[in-house]
């Protein structure tokens, strides 16, 4: 009996582990980076890191927190880039937020351009947009539940997608970040120059840690085929997140990126301390 007892208390534990093991749960996507014993890039103080070195190179601040309101044309042929991560509007990110934000507060001051972005989207075009759009983005930003879908929209197409693939591919809490960087930039499509492509290519010519290879040069690899790819985007040509950022990070050992870190992007210096 007391064996029979034994093995069942076994069998519930494996199965408890394997049910808290899923990443996202009921919460939704977010939930991968909830919890507090969430390792590597998930975990809080982490991907508070993330958030600000991502920052850095988008907004030229450490202070991810008030580039909510963020929007502008870069002159990238992805119309309006905008928010914490980039939305833009004519790639379909903006389009899903704004669709999202409505479901969830259908008065909101971003509904009626619905119809503008949803004709826009693939496309540079302001049509319909224009300056009452960036009005209205600027009001939105002050909105909580507007904030809340960006960071929902955020986990569930950037973060959680990266971490999650990180892992796989058998890396740690830098390795997560340099992905993640790479799909907010680059998109999480298959293409040869979105996220899925570049890894595609990378593994063509390094295997990753997972499939046996070393962490350190899969790293160089990705980061090597990343720069070519952005050597080719105009608007991308100045890679130092890569150079003065994350290579320098990958060189200094510090594959748990791990503070204190002090790094370059576009020739200003930032630190985050220890």
């Amino acid at each position: 009996m007391r064996r029979l007892y034994t093995a069942l208390l076994f069998l519930l534990l494996v199965a408890g582990i394997g049910a808290g093991g899923a990443g996202v749960g009921a919460a939704g996507p977010v939930a991968l980076g909830a919890g507090a014993g969430e390792s590597g890039l998930a975990a809080p103080g982490e991907k508070e890191i993330a958030m600000e070195l991502v920052s850095s190179a988008e907004n030229s601040t450490l202070d991810w927190r008030r580039e909510y309101g963020y929007l502008e044309d870069i002159g990238d042929g992805r119309g309006y880039t905008g928010g914490l991560i980039g939305f833009c509007s004519g790639t379909g990110d903006m389009l899903r937020l704004v669709r999202a934000y409505a479901a969830a507060e259908p008065d909101d001051p971003l509904a009626p351009f619905l119809p503008a972005l949803k004709r826009v989207n693939g496309s540079a075009s302001h049509a319909g947009l224009g300056a009452p759009f960036v009005a209205a983005w600027h009001r939105a930003a002050r909105d909580p539940v507007f904030r809340r879908m960006q960071m929902r929209e955020l986990d569930r197409v950037y973060f959680d997608p990266a971490v999650r693939q990180a892992r796989l591919d058998g890396l740690g809490t830098l390795g997560q970040f340099i992905y993640y960087d790479a799909i907010v930039m680059h998109g999480p499509g298959p293409s040869a120059d979105s996220f899925g492509g570049i890894r595609r290519r990378a593994i063509e010519s390094t295997p990753t840690p997972a499939r046996g290879g070393s962490e350190v040069a899969y790293l160089e690899a990705f980061l090597a085929v990343r720069r070519a790819q952005m050597k080719t985007e105009s608007k991308h040509g100045d890679t130092s997140r890569i150079d003065d950022e994350q290579l320098k990070f990958l060189r200094e050992g510090n594959l748990a990126l791990r503070p204190p870190l002090v790094w370059h992007t576009y020739g200003d210096r930032y630190e985050i301390s220890g």
